[in-house]
């Protein structure tokens, strides 16, 4: 992916915190799955350009949406920590469904590099 010696920290945490930096960055009052935080995007995003940023994962939501998707914890696990990284690339989905495809192509490229091919269809 071309991040060679790139630092990103990875925050495993429950529904309610989630929801507060849900609330507090997005304005959005509710748990979700994984949220991203670029640090090379905004105000100072030349300090410290070795440093992707931050992915931070619901463990809670990801072990619902396991159970719902039928698959187990660890493959739900991979697809929301690639997805956020996806994010921090500069990849998006939510405001063209173009952009949502090539997003979807990249999660099942690297899933299956990590040995999670089949595992899920479709991206979030």
């Amino acid at each position: 992916m071309g991040c060679h010696e790139k630092e990103l920290s990875i925050l495993l945490v429950d529904d309610d915190e989630i929801t507060q930096l849900n609330r507090e960055y997005l304005s959005r009052d509710h748990p979700t799955d994984v949220l991203a935080f670029a640090m090379g995007e905004g105000e100072g995003k030349e300090l410290h350009p070795q440093i992707l940023g931050d992915v931070v994962i619901s463990t809670e939501t990801a072990q619902r949406e396991a159970q719902n998707r039928g698959g187990a914890l660890q493959g739900e696990m991979a697809l929301l920590l690639v997805h956020g990284i996806l994010h921090l690339l500069g990849y998006e989905h939510e405001a063209d469904p173009g952009e949502a495809a090539k997003m979807q192509a990249k999660e099942r490229e690297v899933l299956a590099r990590l040995g999670f091919a089949g595992n899920h269809s479709g991206g979030l």
